[in-house]
């Protein structure tokens, strides 16, 4: 098996994406002590959003979070950078729709996982053709955390767009424990989350939670 086979296998097991955004998404704690909490709750992915920082502290960030995932087995996304994800070793990285072309961000990572961002079945088709690993679907509900869209998409985007993918998707914007329910039952099975886990008091007992609900939804004996 390749190493972005055994890297996506990886993903296909994944219930919960945690994505760690810095203090002011954090209660104020830093990126690591968050990652650290959220990898000792049970993560197997985590993607590294550490916007508004130089290109040396992401560097420094980066390579102690691939220092951490890797003492837990986890996956490291490095949001925007191809270089940095390069550099430090990371699983693969998230690109949004202003980011560098998923096609150029093959050539220079062929074994990296490549996200992408989608807010339109347009958009996650395109980028399924373009060559990306996995699509995200969202902002689902309103959030603070993904500024300058215009609007959230709504539950029900996941059952326009899913059936239309021949890739994983992942679901992300505004999603709690209070409305994780439907979105599970509009499809989603990688949740991805900021503030619900970020913020929490308890991050590690936060992933829990959210970890147990989406594996008791969707495991078939249970839901019969």
């Amino acid at each position: 098996m390749s190493e972005l086979g055994r890297r996506m296998e990886l993903l296909s097991r994944v219930a919960l994406y945690p994505v760690i955004s810095g203090p002011e998404f954090s209660a104020g704690r830093g990126y690591l002590d968050v990652m650290g909490k959220v990898l000792d709750g049970g993560a197997k992915m985590v993607q590294l959003r550490a916007k508004g920082e130089t290109d040396r502290e992401v560097v420094r960030l980066a390579e102690a979070a691939r220092e951490l995932t890797s003492r837990f087995g986890a996956l490291l996304i490095v949001d925007d950078r191809v270089d940095i994800a390069l550099a430090v070793g990371a699983d693969g990285v998230h690109l949004g729709q202003e980011d560098m072309p998923l096609a150029k961000a093959r050539m220079l990572g062929p074994e990296l996982i490549l996200g992408a961002s989608s807010h339109s079945l347009e958009e996650a088709l395109g980028a399924q053709e373009e060559g990306a690993s996995y699509v995200n679907i969202g902002p689902i509900y309103p959030t603070a955390t993904k500024g300058g869209l215009p609007r959230f998409l709504g539950p029900e985007a996941i059952e326009q767009i899913a059936p239309s993918l021949e890739i994983p998707f992942t679901v992300m914007g505004g999603i709690k424990l209070s409305n994780l329910e439907e979105v599970l039952r509009c499809g989603a099975r990688h949740v991805a989350l900021v503030t619900a886990v970020t913020a929490a008091p308890d991050p590690a007992r936060a992933v829990r939670e959210f970890e147990e609900r989406i594996v008791a939804w969707t495991s078939p004996h249970l839901r019969g």
